[in-house]
Order: structure tokens, then C-alpha cells, then sequence
């Protein structure tokens, strides 16, 4: 964890010493030239130490991670760049003050000096002090601290040994232990004794803990018996080629011992020469446990011939990339154990002595709980069953257990197993991921993410690392896909079109990344309960769901570089205006949901702020100093009261996504169910935009529109149709658009948008079309549309059935039709909408019938038909779609319900409808 801080200090020191705040600190502080770069040669050593100490912490982290003295030398090194950072932050802060306020004096003084210089001089002095520091820890740690050696075994093969040791007790676990696997075991079998030829490579893909080395130790233990040899090998993070192979061959040797015994001392070129050509001859079964690059399978896999006898190879992985190497359809995701299996499994473990496994009456409702909080891991439900088998079976002992279960997964020793499963996943994330996992870590347990949420926030911290041109945010989604990849974090749902929208992070997981939060100094998560104090350790504070206004002061407070408050609250949260005051080198703000009504004007001395959020509160209006916020890069003002942009707004230069919108209709029946902001003149500055959600249009801020190149999500709302010409000719300029949403103003004004954008992937229109204005539009064509994946029309008075100009878009995975056409029939023709999977036709008045032939929209999962009133017949060809997994009918007439019910096409299917009021 101390290589975080250390990385997460140098990141700072590195935009500290960049072109552009060198620059602005030399003109802004010249009279101190001498100081001033004193002071940055000192930076720059201080991070070239704490690189070098970097380093040397990846390699060692798990090797010396009991050893009492590398933990205390830790401990002082996590110190030190805390308050590396800290000065950091103060640095950027005087520089940022002397940009905003110019040269300020001390009253009253017989020697005045210029508060810069007296800053300058304090944190150059602590910087030096610092570089001590460093200095001292270096000697410590070649003095104190056992270092990696070639010749010291015992601490070379830690990693391996250790992780041998948790596949070898996976590996012996009875069948008893072993609950909920039939379903998998039997695929695996099939795919064993398969006809193919060819040699099949089998993956199993799942988390630390799920019992993908058991499933595959039971399999391996009846199968193997059907082929001609067989090995079973662990790999690990740190393996050896030819240790591997050797043991391979010790292995195959069993059976082989005349054949293979003359390769003990062969060289790693002739062993794997010579166990190729055995191979070859055979059909074999190997398993490879606990694989986790792609270069060690590759690595492995060159001996392992394709010889056409029926041969299989089986890997166990927790990283998808490396499963992804396993033959097409070979792939078995383990998932957590359902409800009941882990009941079952939990019983067998902690009553083994009642019959059929039965749990006492007085102890089932705690026992139902203690199961629910393993989350269906089924190592967890196993070594946590274990644990209660020794206890007394009182109901006071199982209370004690289930309310500290947290603090046994942690802290028991009988529970070692589990942190040390788990614990391997996060010791080999690359640190530019440790930071961001364990961040997810501080919100609340069963939380949802967002995408796009997290990946703000992770900007914000400073976590996001520049890559080639990539965009920060594209470099983010990047570590979230990884990490999900990599089984760290669960994925909940994909959108329409395949990209990550929403994932959750596994409790078991989060509870030890919690420990390690904690014991870091990293961050903290409360719920403020009535008259509780709040203890705040570390640089981030979560409160979920805060009920009460929390009025007495934080420890350390000038710590804090992070307060985030979730969901809506009743806490008027009275403590912003210390938190401005007392918190300086604030990061992130995010406030959402909080009854606040009012900015205090010194927030605009949070020189360091990233990222504002306000969403959903009460504040009204935001003070004149939000224009000091040079570095803000997102202000979410959602959903608020405010109605109107302080003209400084337009100062913010770094701004990356700015969300002013607030929801008039919240049944979006109206044609103007959002409204937004006008933004002063002078929007043209803000070159970095992002997201503009929404803009209000006026001829002014539609002048300069055309500037905001970076655009990748924008939000038009109040177009006459006068304004399309000038909204086009800005549109054009936008190479990275991938959300259009433009809204009338009234049902009478004319959208007409004849302009291409290549990356324009989600289409939003409000209001009338043109006539022929799908056939002439190039956003609907078949070059202009390919990357078209959503489209919703909305007031658009079609005349003529919109589907066959629509048709060229095969791509499409989202399509909505509200009010969007006044005709009595349509039809969806064969081939037609090959990939789509959501269509919603919601209040057309004359529709009447609809038709869909065989081989439309093959796709198609979820189906909304929401009040058609003048549809009298259950549509045509509904049956080619069947099964959907969501089939709505809505506001319906009684009789129309009738009709439903005696249709055979969709009987037996999950229908769901509501009744017209």
C-alpha cells in the first residue's frame, strides 16, 4: 500500500514541476528567482528518491510483508509522502493565490515580507527537511531491512510457495465441500470426453475464492483415468519455466518412469524437446492451476503440442485476458454460490454432527445472516462454517461472531486462507490500479457504480495517468475494464452496445481492502449516526446517507482532500464553510443530495479543487468566486436550483464537464421536460469541454460553439429551427461527438441537421423533422449512421413510416420512437435491425398495427409498447421474437389485456402491462 502514496506524491510533484506551472510559478514569483528554483531542485530530488523507494516497494511488498521492521520502516516512508504531497499542494496553492490576489502584506509589521515569499521560503525549507528524510530511510532500509537476494530462498520463492499452499488445500477438499457444481462439472465432462480431435484448451475464469481449483482438482481426479497421461501443475505470479516442466514430466513420470527418467538432468532446451515428443504420441490431460499473464501460458503452452489424439488442456485463471486463450466456447465463468447452495454448504460445515446437516431452530435466523454476509463465496462459506463448528452452539456465541464477522475475516487466524486468496489479487495489481480499487472500497457495501461517476472521481483524485493521445477518460475506462477483468470488480450491467455502465465490488473483497484503507491512511467511509463523533483518518471521507447535520469538528481536518455524501439526505451539512476554510488543498467535493442552499464565497480559495458536486441540492446560486476554481475540471450542478452561471464561469479553462440541467416533466410527456443554463459570453474559452449538458441556445453561445473541439457529449435544449444552420456548422468541427441530444423549443419549430459526425454514436432528437429529412440527412445514411448505436425520436410528426430510411442503420442496439409518428402502420421487414436490442414505441395516437416479419431485429431482448391507443391486435409476427426478456405492454385498455392473454405467441412468456387510468 505505501507504494499508492509514494506514487500518488511523485504524480503531484510532477504537475508541480510541469512546463506549465513552472512557467506560471516564474512569472507570478520571479522576485524570487533564487528561491523559487532552490525549492524546485529540491522537488525534483525528493521525487527521484521516492521513485527509487517505489520501485524497490513493488518488488518487495509480499515477501517481507510479516516482518515487523520492513512494516515500521513502511510506516515512516507512507509519513513522509503524505507530507511530500501536503507541501505539494501548498506549493501549487501560493502560486495559484499570487495568480489570483497578487502580492499580499502582513499589517502591522516592522519588517513587512510578502506572504509568498514567507510561504516559499517555509515549504522550502520542509522540502529540505524532507529530502533528510528520505536520506535516513534509505540508509534504515539497507541497514534494517532484508533485501532481495539471489541466494536467500526462502524469501525468493515466498510468493510461490504460498500461493502452492492454497492451491494444494483447494485441491484436497472432500466432496463435501463442494456444493453447487454440478451443473459446471457436468459441462466440463462433456467438453472432456468431446469428440474433437483437436487438443481443446478449457478455461476456468473466476475470483479468488470460487472454488475454480476444487472443481477442477474433482474433475481431474475422475476424468484422468480416460487418457493416457496426465499432469497437474501450479503456476503462480513468479514461476519457473523449468520448474514448471520438470514437474510436468515428475508428473507424467508415474506412469512413464522408463520413458521420462533420463530428463533429470537435461537443460531447459532438451527437456522441452523431449517432452514434446512424448506428448505427441499420447493423448493427455494437464492441468495448469492458478495462471495469471498471458506470457506464461504462452510461455508454457509452445510443448504442448496439438497431436490430434483428443488431448485437453485446463487452465484456472482470475484474469480474463487470460481465459480469453482458452478454445472458442470453452470458457466456464465461475459465479458466487445462489442463496440455498450456500446454506447447504454452510450447514455441512457447522453441524456436521446433526442429522442431514439440520441447523438448530434457536440458531437459523443468525445463521441466515452469517451466510448472507459471505456473499456465496464458497471459500468464505467453508472457513467461516469451520470456524463455528468449535464454537458453542448458543445463541449469544453465534450473535458475537455474526456482528464481528468483519473483524474475524480480517484479524482470525483460522481465517488466514481467506485474506491470503484474496489478498494475492491485490498484491499484483499494477499500483496505477491498487489506488483506484481501493477507492471503491470507501463507498458503501452492495453500492452501485457508474461509469462515468467513478471515472470522474478517479480524474479528479489524480489516479489517471497521460497515455499516447489518449483522453483521460479513455485511459480510465481502460483500468476499469481491467480491473473487472481481473476480477476485482464485479460487472452489473453492460449497455445496449457492449461498454461497461454499471458494476459493484464484492463485500468480502471490500472488507480487507477496507483494513488496508484504514491502516494507510487512505480513506474512510462513516454513517453519521445522531450524536456520534466522527473520527476522520486519512486523505478521503464517504458518509453515506447522512441523516444528521454534523456540527462538531473533524480530526485533522487540513488532512482532507476528499468528501463525498451519498443519496438524499435531511443534513443541511452546516460544516461547508469550515471545510473551505480549514481544508484548503481540497481535491473533491461532492455533495449531492444535500439540503444545502448556500456556497460560502471562500470556497473559491480551494485553488486545488478538481471536482464540484452539487447535484440534486438546494443551492440557488453559485458566489462570484467559483471564477478562482482554475482547476476545476467538473462542476455538476444537476438537478439544483440554480438558475443562472456566474459570468466567471467562462475563467475555468481546465473544465471538462459541466451538467446544468434540471427535469421540468419528470413523465418526459412534455416537449420541454428539461430545461438548462445560458452560459455567459465568452464560451468559446472553455476548450477543454467534455460534457455541456445542457446548454440553452441563444445566438451568442451558438457563435462561439464551434470552439469546443474536445466535445464528446453535448446537450442542446430551446433550437428554433433558425438555429440549425449555425448548430450544424459548429457540429462540424466536432470530431469526437459521441452524444447529439437536441431539443425544440416548441412542437412547431423545425430540426433539420445535415451534417456528418463520424464518432456520433447516441442521437437524441426532440422535435419536429423535416420532411425527408431521414432520406437526406447525412446522419442517417449508410456511411454517416454505421457507428449510430442509439437512436430516439421524439414530436417528430413523421407522415411516411420512418423504418425503411432507417434501415441502413444495422448497427443500431437502442431505438425509441415517443410521439415520433403520426401514420396507422408499421413493419419491420426481414434483416431488417440486425443487432438491435431495445425498441420502445411509446404514445403514437394512430398507430394501429404492427407487423414484424421472421428474421427482424434477431436480437431484440426488451420490447416497450406504451399507449397505443388506437392498437386494437396483438401485433403481427410477435412470435418471430420470442423469447424476450422484457415484453411491456403499457397503459392498455381491459379488453386489449384480453386479447394478450389469449395469444398463444406470448403465452408463457413474462408479460408485463399496465391498465389506461
Amino acid at each position: 500500500m505505501a507504494e499508492i502514496v509514494i506514487l500518488l506524491a511523485i504524480k503531484k510533484i510532477g504537475i508541480a514541476l510541469a512546463k506549465g506551472a513552472t512557467d506560471q510559478a516564474s512569472v507570478q514569483l520571479m522576485k524570487y528567482g533564487t528561491q523559487l528554483l532552490e525549492l524546485q531542485g529540491s522537488m525534483s530530488r525528493v521525487a527521484r528518491k521516492l521513485r527509487l523507494i517505489h520501485d524497490v516497494l513493488c518488488q518487495m511488498d509480499i515477501r517481507n510483508r510479516n516482518n515487523q521492521i520492513y512494516e515500521g520502516w513502511l510506516e515512516d516512508v507512507r509519513k513522509v509522502a503524505h507530507v511530500m504531497e501536503g507541501m505539494v499542494d501548498e506549493y501549487l496553492y501560493v502560486v495559484g493565490q499570487e495568480h489570483d490576489i497578487g502580492c499580499s502584506f502582513f499589517p502591522k509589521k516592522v519588517f513587512q515580507k510578502p506572504i509568498s515569499l514567507l510561504s516559499l521560503n517555509r515549504i522550502a525549507f520542509k522540502v529540505k527537511e524532507i529530502e533528510k528524510d528520505l536520506s535516513h530511510l534509505s540508509e534504515a532500509k539497507i541497514r534494517l531491512v532484508p533485501m532481495i537476494n539471489i541466494r536467500d530462498t526462502s524469501n525468493l520463492n515466498y510468493i510461490v510457495k504460498r500461493s502452492h499452499d492454497l492451491a494444494n488445500i483447494s485441491r484436497s477438499l472432500y466432496e463435501e465441500d463442494l456444493v453447487g457444481i454440478d451443473k459446471n462439472r457436468e459441462k466440463l465432462e462433456q467438453w472432456l470426453a468431446s469428440d474433437d480431435m483437436e487438443c481443446s484448451v478449457i478455461a476456468f475464469l473466476g475470483m479468488g475464492g470460487l472454488g475454480k481449483t476444487a472443481l477442477a482438482a474433482n474433475v481431474y481426479r475422475t476424468q484422468r483415468v480416460k487418457f493416457q497421461c496426465h499432469a497437474w501443475v501450479a503456476i503462480s505470479q513468479t514461476y519457473s519455466r523449468e520448474d514448471v516442466l520438470r514437474n510436468i514430466v515428475k508428473e507424467l513420470s508415474i506412469n512413464e518412469a522408463n520413458v521420462l527418467s533420463n530428463t533429470l538432468t537435461m537443460d531447459i532446451t532438451s527437456l522441452e524437446e523431449t517432452l514434446r515428443k512424448f506428448l505427441e504420441k499420447n493423448k493427455y490431460l494437464i492441468i495448469l492451476d492458478d495462471v495469471w499473464t498471458t506470457e506464461a501460458f504462452d510461455d508454457l503452452s509452445r510443448m504442448l503440442i496439438h497431436n490430434d489424439k483428443g488431448s485437453r488442456l485446463i487452465i484456472t485463471t482470475r484474469e480474463g485476458h487470460v481465459a480469453a486463450l482458452a478454445s472458442r466456447g470453452h470458457i466456464l465463468a465461475l459465479e458466487v454460490l445462489a442463496e440455498d447452495k450456500a446454506w447447504d454448504l454452510f450447514c455441512k460445515k457447522s453441524f456436521p454432527g446433526e442429522a442431514n446437516h439440520d441447523c438448530p431452530t434457536k440458531l437459523k435466523s443468525l445463521s441466515k445472516e452469517i451466510v448472507i454476509k459471505c456473499k456465496g463465496l464458497p471459500l468464505v462459506v467453508v472457513l467461516v462454517g469451520g470456524l463455528l463448528r468449535v464454537h458453542e452452539k448458543t445463541v449469544e456465541e453465534w450473535r458475537r461472531i455474526n456482528v464481528q464477522l468483519s473483524w474475524e475475516i480480517i484479524n482470525n487466524l483460522r481465517l488466514d486462507h481467506v485474506r491470503n486468496v484474496l489478498h494475492l489479487s491485490f498484491i499484483y495489481l499494477p499500483t496505477h490500479l491498487k489506488s483506484c480499487f481501493m477507492y471503491c472500497s470507501l463507498f458503501p457495501e452492495d453500492y452501485f457504480f457508474k461509469r462515468k461517476q467513478i471515472i470522474r472521481l478517479w480524474i479528479a483524485e489524480g489516479f489517471i495517468e497521460e497515455r499516447g493521445e489518449s483522453t483521460l477518460e479513455e485511459v480510465a475506462e481502460g483500468y476499469l475494464k481491467e480491473l473487472i477483468d481481473r476480477n476485482m470488480l464485479q460487472l452489473v450491467e453492460r449497455n445496449s452496445f457492449g461498454r461497461i455502465k454499471e458494476f459493484r465490488m464484492h463485500d468480502i473483497l471490500r472488507e480487507l481492502a477496507i483494513d488496508l484503507c484504514q491502516k494507510n491512511c487512505f480513506g474512510v467511509t462513516y454513517e453519521v449516526k445522531c450524536g456520534g463523533s466522527l473520527q476522520v483518518v486519512g486523505r478521503r471521507l464517504v458518509l453515506p446517507y447522512i441523516k444528521y447535520d454534523i456540527q462538531q469538528s473533524f480530526s485533522s481536518l487540513h488532512q482532507l482532500r476528499t468528501i463525498i455524501t451519498l443519496g438524499n439526505s435531511k443534513s443541511s451539512f452546516t460544516l461547508l464553510p469550515l471545510l473551505c476554510m480549514e481544508s484548503r488543498y481540497m481535491t473533491v467535493l461532492e455533495l449531492s443530495g444535500l439540503p444545502i442552499e448556500k456556497i460560502p464565497d471562500v470556497i473559491g480559495d480551494l485553488f486545488n479543487l478538481h471536482h464540484l458536486g452539487l447535484r440534486n441540492s438546494k443551492v440557488k446560486m453559485l458566489p462570484k468566486s467559483i471564477e478562482k476554481l482554475s482547476n476545476l475540471l467538473t462542476l455538476d450542478l444537476c438537478k439544483s436550483d440554480i438558475h443562472e452561471l456566474p459570468s466567471g464561469i467562462v475563467k475555468l479553462k481546465k473544465l471538462r464537464h459541466l451538467f446544468v440541467e434540471k427535469i421540468n416533466d419528470p413523465d418526459w410527456r412534455n416537449i420541454n421536460h428539461l430545461s438548462g443554463m445560458c452560459i455567459p459570453n465568452g464560451v468559446g474559452n472553455l476548450t477543454n469541454l467534455q460534457t455541456l449538458q445542457a446548454l440553452e441556445a441563444q445566438d451568442e453561445s451558438l457563435r462561439h460553439l464551434g470552439e469546443l473541439r474536445q466535445l464528446r457529449s453535448l446537450r442542446l435544449l430551446n433550437v428554433k429551427g433558425i438555429y440549425c444552420g449555425r448548430i450544424c456548422e459548429s457540429l462540424v468541427h466536432m470530431r469526437h461527438l459521441s452524444l447529439l441530444s437536441v431539443n425544440a423549443s416548441d412542437e412547431n419549430e423545425v430540426l433539420l441537421l445535415n451534417v456528418f459526425l463520424p464518432s456520433l454514436q447516441k442521437l437524441r432528437l426532440r422535435g419536429r423533422l423535416a420532411q425527408g429529412a431521414l432520406d437526406e440527412s447525412p446522419i442517417f445514411q449508410v456511411v454517416g449512421g454505421q457507428n449510430l448505436y442509439e437512436l430516439v425520436l421524439s414530436f417528430s410528426q413523421l407522415r411516411e413510416d420512418p423504418l425503411p430510411s432507417l434501415s441502413w442503420l444495422s448497427n443500431l442496439t437502442r431505438l425509441h420512437f415517443t410521439r415520433a409518428y403520426t401514420g396507422e402502420h408499421l413493419k419491420f421487414l426481414t434483416g431488417w435491425f440486425p443487432k438491435l436490442k431495445v425498441l420502445s414505441l411509446t404514445d403514437l395516437p394512430n398507430l394501429k398495427y404492427l407487423e414484424i416479419q421472421e428474421g427482424a431485429m434477431g436480437c431484440l431482448e426488451n420490447l416497450f409498447l406504451i399507449k397505443l391507443t388506437s392498437m386494437t391486435e396483438v401485433p403481427l409476427g410477435i412470435e418471430f421474437l420470442m423469447p424476450l426478456e422484457y415484453l411491456g405492454f403499457h397503459e392498455i385498455t381491459g379488453e386489449f389485456l384480453t386479447l394478450l392473454r389469449h395469444c398463444s405467441a406470448i403465452r408463457g412468456t413474462r408479460l408485463r402491462y399496465s391498465l389506461r387510468d
